[in-house]
C-alpha cells in the first residue's frame, strides 16, 4: 500500500484522503466511483492499483483516509529530490531541464558556488553565466573543480601541462573579468595512467541546494543528449558535499589551477 499511495501525485492523493475520510468514497471501489469522485480518467492506472491495495487490506474508508493524511503531513516536512533529464522528451512526463536547473542555480546564488565538471567544450559558453553572476556579484565566492586531461603518449611533465591549460584556461575559456579558484585532480596527470579523474559532475549553491548529474557541461550534455541527475534543496546534503570539496582541497588531494 505505501508504496502504490506514495506514488501517487500529491492533489489526487489528497483527493483521494479526503473522499474516504468523508465517506464520499469506500468499498467496494468500483471504477466508475473513482472516475467520478476523484476525477480521474482510464488511463490513470497506478491510482486503481492503489485504491485497490486498500480494498485488499480489508482497511475501512475513514481509516485509509487518516493514514493518507497523516503520510502527506510527514513527507511535506522532508524535501524533496527533483528528477533533472536531458534528451528527447516524453510526452506525459514532467522532468525538469538539465539546462535550465543549471541556469536558475546559477543565476540565483548570492554568497557561494562549487561546480564541478569533468570536461567542458567552449569555455566563454560553458561559464558565461558563472562569469556574469561573479561579477555582478561582488560577493559570490565561486570554486570550480575541474579535470586537466594528458593524451596517450604524452610525456610532457605534469607542472608543463599545468602550466599549459591554465594559460590556455584564463585566455580563452574563463570569460569573465573577476576570477572562480580552480582546482584539480592531480592523479589525472601521473605518466604512467591517471590514478585517478575527476569526474563528478554536481553544483552546489550557496550551500543549499545541490545537483548530482551525469551531464558534463558540454552543450550535447545539457540538451540533447540523454543524462539525469538530481536536485536536491537540502542544507545538510549541501553542506556535506562542499565540505567534501574542501576536506580534499586542505589535504592536498586537489590542487590549485595557478591564476595568472
Amino acid at each position: 500500500m505505501l508504496d502504490g499511495l506514495v506514488g501517487l501525485p500529491i492533489n489526487i492523493r489528497r483527493r483521494l484522503a479526503k473522499a474516504l475520510e468523508t465517506g464520499l468514497l469506500g468499498p467496494p471501489y468500483s471504477d466508475a466511483m473513482l472516475r467520478s469522485v476523484l476525477g480521474i480518467r482510464d488511463s490513470d492506472t497506478s491510482v486503481f492499483a492503489a485504491v485497490r491495495e486498500l480494498e485488499e487490506l480489508g482497511i475501512s474508508g475513514p481509516a485509509a483516509g487518516a493514514w493518507i493524511t497523516a503520510l502527506d503531513d510527514v513527507t511535506s516536512k522532508t524535501p524533496k529530490p527533483d528528477l533533472v533529464w536531458s534528451g528527447p522528451e516524453i510526452p506525459g512526463l514532467h522532468a525538469r531541464d538539465t539546462r535550465r536547473v543549471y541556469e536558475e542555480l546559477i543565476g540565483s546564488a548570492q554568497r557561494s558556488i562549487w561546480a564541478c565538471t569533468y570536461a567542458f567544450f567552449d569555455g566563454p559558453k560553458a561559464f558565461g553565466l558563472l562569469a556574469q553572476s561573479m561579477d555582478e556579484k561582488p560577493e559570490l565566492q565561486v570554486t570550480l573543480l575541474l579535470n586537466i586531461q594528458r593524451t596517450w603518449g604524452d610525456t610532457t611533465a605534469a607542472d608543463h601541462l599545468v602550466r599549459r591549460f591554465a594559460d590556455r584556461f584564463w585566455k580563452d575559456e574563463w570569460p569573465g573579468i573577476v576570477r572562480p579558484n580552480v582546482f584539480y585532480d592531480p592523479r589525472s596527470l601521473d605518466i604512467g595512467g591517471p590514478g585517478g579523474v575527476l569526474h563528478a559532475k554536481a553544483i552546489v549553491a550557496d550551500n543549499e541546494a545541490v545537483f548530482v548529474t551525469s551531464a558534463n557541461l558540454t552543450e550535447a550534455a545539457l540538451d540533447r543528449n540523454i543524462e539525469v541527475g538530481i536536485l536536491f534543496r537540502d542544507r545538510t546534503l549541501a553542506l556535506s558535499l562542499s565540505n567534501h570539496f574542501q576536506g580534499l582541497i586542505d589535504k592536498g588531494l586537489l590542487s590549485p589551477l595557478p591564476m595568472e
